[in-house]
């Protein structure tokens, strides 16, 4: 993976011979599938190097639209408890595409954060709202969490 080597990962057998890892946000194992290794790799990332509050964030928030039900991958909150990041996470190898675009930006209907952000370990694409021009840019780094525009 294009991410720093995570030296602390904590990952377990279960009695079905699967494996787990522990969610540093959730504080709990959870199956370790090829998205969740990503996502637990970046979200060290984050909280390690680029300074992103572990209490500011959060994986797995769900979101409902009338009868339907969607997660997005990790958010990350303000001060004010209000969402400023969507976190969208694929397997090493899945392509980042339109349509993965797309996805994160569906959730930001519901959520309206000033940054989108989409990973699959090796890529990462990282989006920020210019509201003036009332249009998305691409940055050239995932910002620092003091660096964002909160």
């Amino acid at each position: 993976m294009n991410l720093p080597e995570y030296k602390n990962i904590r990952i377990k057998k279960t009695q079905n011979d699967k494996y787990e890892v522990f969610d540093v946000l959730r504080q709990r194992y959870v199956a370790l599938t090829p998205e969740e290794w990503v996502r637990q790799h970046f979200v060290n990332y984050l909280i390690t190097d680029l300074g992103y509050p572990k209490a500011l964030m959060a994986n797995e928030v769900e979101l409902t639209v009338g009868e339907k039900h969607l997660r997005c991958d990790s958010v990350l909150f303000g001060d004010d408890r209000k969402p400023r990041m969507i976190m969208e996470y694929k397997a090493e190898g899945v392509p980042l595409t339109e349509k993965v675009i797309t996805q994160v930006t569906t959730y930001n209907m519901l959520l309206h954060v000033d940054y989108l952000l989409v990973s699959n370990g090796n890529n990462h694409i990282c989006l920020h709202l210019d509201r003036e021009q009332n249009k998305w840019v691409f940055l050239s780094q995932i910002p620092r969490y003091n660096e964002l525009t909160l």
